[in-house]
């Protein structure tokens, strides 16, 4: 169990799912956990699962053991200033925010909290997120509890800070890259057979399914494309086809287009 009071600052999607996915663990109790966001009524479903709700920053970060901050960038100054009064050295801070470093994290907050940079992605709706999270704490106690938090909710990595844009564009963007794919493989379902809702099945299931191959087994995934592509046969004709196109390349390409992005700001 996790015995600790969490609050978190944005009751947003992002915010409201970390909530959900931590009640669905069932490794913290609802009445440990605060979120805040100034229109109340859109919480109201955290509210029924027994979580306290409020649109006091300052009370609600007064207690905690953990603030998350799940807001916008342009938010993250005014609510660290905010709250700043009430902040305790034996607190931990969580800034969920893209694109606001650790440096500046640690120029507002200085000695008043222990600091950590989280990256989810959207499957934390789910519980299967990927996050990756960046810290200069060297407390092992409190690098490892924040580590807990975000296994509730799928898989972790710490990393490097050096590394967060790139885990913004790889972990975060990634869904959506994944997405398009998936999108693309149903409009080449429909145009050779099935119906809408058949291929969109077909293709989650087999995404999922590669998916797993590759998390269960830790192989290279060419060494199981290589179990599917036979001497002439039809997989190996269609990869050809997609490479002779650039999908490889264009996915690299895009990959890198979105680092440089972040990496301008």
């Amino acid at each position: 169990m996790i015995d600790q009071r969490i609050t978190i600052i944005g009751g947003g999607n992002l915010g409201g799912a970390i909530a959900f996915g931590l009640i669905k663990s069932k490794q913290i109790e609802p009445s440990a956990i605060t979120v805040t966001r100034r229109r109340l009524n859109l919480l109201d479903k955290l509210k029924e699962e027994g979580v306290n709700i409020t649109s006091d920053n300052v009370e609600a970060a007064k207690d905690a053991d953990i603030i998350i901050l799940a807001i916008k960038p342009y938010q993250v100054l005014a609510i660290v200033d905010e709250i700043l009064p009430v902040l305790k050295l034996s607190q931990i801070v969580i800034s969920l925010v893209a694109g606001v470093g650790l440096q500046k994290l640690e120029e507002s907050i200085g000695l008043r909290a222990l600091i950590f940079r989280a990256m989810p992605n959207t499957a934390i709706a789910i519980q299967e997120s990927m996050t990756l999270i960046s810290t200069n704490v060297k407390s092992e106690e409190s690098r490892n509890l924040v580590v807990k938090i975000f296994n509730q909710l799928g898989e972790t990595l710490i990393i490097s800070e050096e590394l967060m844009a790139a885990a913004t564009v790889l972990a975060s963007c990634g869904i959506a890259y994944a997405l398009r794919y998936m999108r693309a493989a149903m409009q080449g379902g429909i145009e050779i057979g099935f119906g809408a809702e058949m291929a969109q099945f077909i293709t989650a299931q087999t995404v999922k399914g590669a998916t797993g191959l590759i998390l269960e087994s830790g192989r290279h995934p060419e060494q199981e494309i290589d179990k599917v592509t036979t001497p002439r046969g039809i997989t190996i004709t269609g990869l050809n086809e997609m490479e002779h196109k650039g999908f490889s390349s264009s996915l690299i390409q895009g990959i890198i287009a979105s680092f440089n992005k972040i990496e301008k700001g």
